[in-house]
């Protein structure tokens, strides 16, 4: 299969057959959608009335591969393997699944008004479809996986005839799960590009034509005969509304009681008993009636901290005591001090903290140090405005040192705002350790490392091209430019412009070749730059230009000849195949000029104000000078033409101004041998990068890389310790600013004048010095970090115990701006690796995949989602933004479509545990507030579950030493078995950073194995009489609610403490918080019992089957008589032992077992449930026999007519031999499922008529 399907995406002579009219087709959308994710060229579409050779339609054929035909066989060729499971045994099962689903389920019920008899059955049957799916995707954003996927293509394009023909408005409250899905799905790309606009069912678009708005592939005109067939289907449509209306009218009625129940739920419930910060938390009195974040989290953290739990020296005397578990040390990475919490701050230390808890919790001396960077140019650039502000005057009015002390006035006012949000996320850092980048401890060690590299020369001066913002008078790094991409000609606005300035053009202009007629065009993004040029360059197997060397063009506008140079650099494809040289404003020019010895000609200064130009440019602004040079160009002849060109412009993410190449004297960091070292200690293994895919990337930049300028022209940071040194002896001529040789660095002043009279054999009198007035780039201070927090160059204990450190987690994003440069100063200044693995999560995006940006209005402050928000709260925070009036209503009708109805309070332990359960290796996160909301409710359950278990437990229960008693019952034995997996999967996920799957595992064992089954198995034991048995499901239950706390507390800090504050303990001598107690592992929990666990699954499965039945007849409230007829001894002796579970499991009155040569009991509906148990509901006397006989022989003709088509296909002269091993596959499975229900339906049938 995988074989063809290479070769049909290889081919390009491919032809896709659909049928007339297909556009309106679930079946035909789902196959054009899916050719649409796949890269070009697609094949050739034709729409016929019949399939070539007969083939049943769609189909696609291919000269090489012969036909494949069905929509999920030729979706499957087309669509890229990312959307069938990538490989993925499992996930590819699971969209099969789904597809098959799509088909047999969904698409019969969404159509069931047009083409069943019995139209009741078939809204009850869509809606049971509906409130499957709003289930399922409550806490998935897609149906399989973090992805679209065929799944999803499939079902949702069954869905979009109800959702813009049917369904009401109040399908979006009531089904919320599903329509967001839904839309996120039509919001794709490759649907748009088939369906145009699909608008949702209104009563605005109820009497149009059609919901779905014309696209590039609409369909043909219809016919008369067409359109009344429509005009019937409408109708049918109409009816089925106002059937819907009087449901929707029922449910009104029983409403209120609904709605009581969701507002008691979410209802916020505060913790107001009097409680000083630090003291520990009143829990003595009952539990409240529902889970509220603001009650749970209330009290717990200050009490946390002033316990010292977070600290390593907890239950040590010393940190150097032995630590027979072993070390586990992390730090921050530091954010700045300017900042406040966003969504990728909290993803970042959900997951921290919860690895951090984790090995904590293991018994390993645990640090996670704090810190906070000084963010030299936002901190700045803060204060400034600030002064400006408030006095009207600027840090040049004040003076370096006023306006350094103004800064660290706004830092005690308002730098501790990050600490206090991290506090809110539950963060368990060492407090008394945080570090501030700008602290006497740490900028000794940033002095101490420039001085040491500078000495080794490795930090050396020079004169380069750097990113330069006018506004702030400074060299930035490359993390500070943000790439704006434009197609073609944009006004962008410029600081210090009035109007917009013109990008996105190519303008050409000649130049005059020295003494002749001839000319050379050239073309540029920037115009004004050629009154810097020096040369213009050819490619030099250029024939067009051979016989131009050494020849010169003429500068027309400058008094200077230009030499035309052959460099292999010009792509002679591109334009005329010259280009024109600007070596001191364009990087690839630089080098150029450099190869070339050209002249360097510097025409702006650090405002942008031209300098070295001819008269009539001099003192311009840079982008008026553009309008001005074009003009002059076109004066002199030499304008060829100007046309849209897409580009990238370079923006300051700081000023907003555009980015300006200069020539600047800076201090640089010689990276060759530095980056040699970083590559090699990742290939031979001492330094692990996980996911292990970002290792290219890091080879990439390590073995390609480039010095690092770390100056900064501000006045905020680390100034340099490096002096400039002028010699009042003629013996020594003055310096020039870009000679390193007359530039020292010394820890203080008077060990610099030493080192230059040493330098230049004088005496120190003579020496004078001037302190460079630049500082350090941010990154600098923060790459030595990892070292510089324990107090680095000088000896410590810390430095001892907790250098290098464990692990680096962070975001991809800056693997070489931040771990590089800490890996490589590292090894340089400790000779240590200052880490020995890096995890890196994922970047953080909007639910339906798209970038956070506050343009868009999906940029989501992690507190709004703790504390919940308004939708006008929402648009009060756009307000404060620096958007245009465009850009504002854009982003409120963002807010608007995915938040109508504001942020719900979901609260931090449903934010952490969200963010961890979407951290899948290498994928972006998508993040869905509804997802959050739905572990919120996850919360309330957990909170429940353990209301009814201290009920259960008693006042005076007091737990024994041993986990496991004797005389298990066989529900205990299976729910320790599945406690002792989870253990497992826990602690194998955290050693793998497989979050998703520590979630999941926690997720399933609380939710769908202690609630949903051992807990409602528990009730008739608590409310029997046998003592023994009731002590013994204590004792499991209690075992299952402290080890199930303590697997959960790394991802749910404030509910597990809660909640296991309220447990009684086993031993007086137990650990007084969770955050301290020991993680469940597997020398704890390691009773696990396949064998348990295989009988408990046939139980269930019984319960799953019974279930069916009795929804099938909506025997919702009425208990019936239930008998399981086994095929074989044993079977029949796992269902007598389970049976008392089975029975309350499935609500039944009783449990009859039959031998396999018994008869089916009269009037019973069947359901097989295995291949060796088959279950019969008792029906007489609780439904109406008639109308159910009516119902089966309907379902009994469909199954016919499926049965008939399905062996016909299968019974054609060339099905073994043109259709795919694997299609043949499926409609053999199909083709055996459907005989089996077909038999089901004709038992069924006999027994209802026995009951006539």
């Amino acid at each position: 299969m995988k074989s063809l399907k290479r070769s049909i995406s290889r081919h390009t002579m491919a032809t896709l057959y659909l049928p007339l009219s297909s556009s309106s087709d679930p079946r035909c959308l789902f196959v054009r959608i899916s050719c649409q994710f796949s890269t070009p060229p697609h094949p050739e579409l034709k729409e016929v009335a019949s399939g070539p050779l007969g083939v049943p339609l769609p189909c696609l054929q291919t000269l090489s591969s012969g036909s494949v035909w069905g929509s999920w066989a030729v979706s499957y060729m087309l669509a890229p393997d990312i959307l069938s499971g990538n490989g993925d045994p499992r996930s590819c099962a699971l969209i099969k699944q789904w597809v098959n689903y799509a088909e047999t389920e969904v698409l019969p019920a969404a159509y069931g008004e047009e083409h069943s008899q019995a139209k009741d059955r078939s809204r009850l049957e869509f809606q049971r479809v509906l409130e499957f799916l709003d289930s399922h995707l409550k806490v998935r954003t897609y149906l399989v996986g973090e992805r679209v996927s065929l799944a999803d293509i499939a079902v949702s394009c069954c869905l979009i005839r109800p959702y813009s023909k049917v369904l009401p408005p109040s399908t979006s409250q009531t089904f919320p799960n599903l329509t967001r899905w839904f839309l996120t799905c039509l919001n794709q790309q490759q649907f748009k590009e088939i369906l145009g606009e699909v608008k949702l069912y209104s009563a605005d678009n109820k009497d149009s034509a059609a919901a779905v708005a014309t696209s590039p592939n609409a369909p043909p005109a219809k016919t008369p005969a067409q359109l009344k067939k429509e005009s019937k289907k409408k109708e049918k449509l109409e009816k089925f509304q106002q059937k819907q209306d009087k449901i929707k009218g029922q449910q009104t009625e029983k409403k209120p009681k609904l709605e009581k129940k969701e507002k008691k739920e979410l209802g916020v419930i505060t913790y107001d008993i009097p409680t000083p910060a630090g003291q520990k938390k009143d829990v003595t009195g009952s539990m409240p009636d529902s889970y509220s974040p603001q009650y749970v989290e209330a009290a717990w953290y200050s009490w946390w901290e002033k316990e010292g739990f977070f600290k390593p020296e907890y239950g040590r005397s010393s940190i150097s005591e032995p630590s027979p578990k072993g070390t586990f040390m992390m730090c921050i990475p530091p954010p700045n001090v300017t900042g406040s919490l966003h969504l990728g701050h909290a993803l970042t230390n959900a997951i921290q903290d919860s690895l951090t808890r984790w090995h904590r919790m293991r018994g390993e001396l645990t640090l996670w140090n704090p810190g906070c960077d000084h963010a030299g140019i936002a901190t700045q650039v803060v204060v400034e405005k600030k002064l400006w502000r408030e006095k009207q005057k600027t840090r040049h009015d004040l003076g370096r040192s006023a306006f350094i002390d103004e800064v660290w006035n706004w830092k005690r006012e308002k730098g501790d705002r990050i600490y206090h949000q991290l506090r809110i996320l539950g963060s368990s850092l060492d407090w008394d350790r945080a570090c501030f980048t700008m602290d006497p401890k740490l900028s000794y060690a940033v002095q101490e490392a420039f001085v040491r590299l500078h000495d080794d020369g490795v930090i050396y001066r020079s004169k380069r091209l750097v990113n330069w913002s006018c506004t702030l008078n400074s060299a930035i790094s490359d993390i500070e430019v943000d790439k704006k991409e434009l197609s073609g000609r944009t006004l962008l606005p410029v600081p210090g412009y009035k109007e917009g300035v013109e990008f996105g053009v190519l303008v050409s202009f000649a130049y005059k070749v020295q003494g002749t007629d001839e000319e050379v065009v050239v073309a540029t993004t920037r115009v004004e730059t050629m009154l810097g040029d020096t040369a213009v360059a050819v490619h030099p197997q250029d024939q067009r230009y051979q016989h131009l060397k050494g020849k010169y063009v003429v500068h027309p506008f400058a008094s200077r000849l230009l030499p035309i140079v052959f460099d292999e650099f010009v792509d002679m494809s591109f334009g005329t195949g010259a280009v024109k040289i600007t070596p001191a404003h364009d990087q690839t020019d630089y080098e150029v000029g450099m190869r070339h010895s050209l002249d360097f000609v510097n025409i702006m200064d650090d405002n942008g104000i031209l300098i070295n130009v001819p008269q009539q440019f001099m003192g311009m602004k840079r982008f008026e000078a553009r309008k001005a040079v074009l003009d002059a160009l076109k004066e002199k002849g030499v304008f060829k033409e100007i046309k849209d060109n897409p580009m990238v412009v370079p923006i300051c993410s700081r000023s907003k101004d555009i980015v300006e190449p200069l020539l600047k004297p800076q201090w640089y960091v010689r990276c060759d041998e530095m980056g040699k070292r970083a590559a090699d200690v990742v290939r031979n293994g001492q330094l692990s990068i996980k996911p292990e895919f970002h290792t290219k990337t890091w080879f990439s930049w390590m073995d390609n890389i480039r010095d690092w300028c770390i100056s900064r022209q501000l006045w905020w940071g680390h100034r340099i310790p490096a002096y400039f040194v002028t010699v009042s002896d003629p013996s020594v001529p003055p310096g020039e600013d870009t000679d390193g040789k007359y530039w020292v660095s010394g820890r203080s002043e008077e060990e610099a004048r030493n080192k230059a009279a040493k330098l230049f054999n004088v005496d120190p009198a003579k020496v004078s010095l001037q302190q460079d007035e630049d500082v350090l780039d941010t990154w600098f201070s923060s790459g030595i970090f990892p070292f510089s927090i324990f107090g680095w160059p000088n000896e410590s204990e810390d430095l001892n115990i907790f250098y290098p450190g464990t692990l680096l987690e962070t975001g991809h994003d800056i693997l070489f701006f931040w771990v590089a440069r800490m890996v490589m100063l590292g090894l340089t200044l400790t000779e240590k690796l200052p880490f020995k693995e890096v995890y890196l999560h994922a970047i953080v995006r909007d639910a339906h995949g798209r970038k956070m940006s506050k343009s868009l209005g999906n940029v989501i402050d992690p507190l709004d989602v703790i504390n919940g928000i308004t939708l006008e709260g929402l648009h009060t925070q756009l307000q404060d933004s620096n958007l245009d009036p465009a850009e504002l209503e854009r982003a409120k009708q963002g807010q608007k479509s995915d938040y109508p109805s504001g942020i719900p309070e979901c609260g931090t332990d449903a934010l952490r545990f969200a963010l961890c359960a979407y951290t899948s290796q290498g994928r972006d996160i998508n993040l869905d507030v509804n997802r959050i909301l739905g572990y919120r409710h996850f919360c309330n359950k957990l909170w429940n579950a353990i209301k009814f278990a201290m009920r259960g437990l008693g006042e005076n229960f007091v737990p024994l030493d041993s986990a496991m008693v004797s005389d298990e019952s066989p529900v205990d034995l299976w729910i320790m078995s599945r406690l002792s997996f989870a253990v497992d999967l826990c602690n194998t996920g955290f050693q793998n950073y497989d979050f998703p799957g520590i979630t999941t595992a926690i997720y399933n064992f609380w939710l769908y194995e202690l609630c949903d089954v051992y807990l409602e198995c528990l009730k008739p034991v608590f409310s029997g009489s046998d003592e023994a048995a009731i002590a013994i499901a204590r004792y499991t239950l209690y075992t299952c609610l402290d080890a199930g706390l303590r697997l959960l507390s790394p991802f749910m800090p404030f509910l597990t403490e809660e909640l296991y504050q309220r447990l009684p303990r086993r031993s007086p001598g137990q650990a007084p918080s969770i955050v301290v107690t020991t993680y469940p592992d597997t020398t704890e929990f390691g009773w696990r019992d396949v064998e348990v666990e295989r009988n408990m699954d046939l139980a269930l499965l019984l319960v799953k089957s019974i279930r069916s039945l009795r929804a099938d007849y909506n025997l919702t409230k009425t208990k019936a008589d239930c008998y399981v007829k086994c095929q074989d001894e044993e079977t029949s002796a796992i269902v007598a032992a389970y049976s008392s579970y089975i029975t309350v499991l499935s609500s039944s009155r009783s449990l009859v077992l039959l031998t396999a040569v018994d008869p089916a009991p009269a009037g019973s509906a069947v359901n097989t449930a295995s291949d060796k148990a088959t279950v019969y509901l008792i029906l007489k006397g609780l439904i109406d026999v008639d109308k159910e006989l009516a119902k089966l022989q309907a379902k009994r003709t469909e199954l016919g007519r499926q049965l008939e088509r399905l062996r016909e296909r299968m019974a054609s002269a060339d099905y073994r031999t043109k259709v795919p091993a694997a299609v043949q596959q499926q409609d053999a499975d199909k083709l055996k499922q459907t005989e089996t229900e077909f038999q089901k339906v004709e038992e069924a049938t006999v027994n209802f008529q026995k009951m006539v």
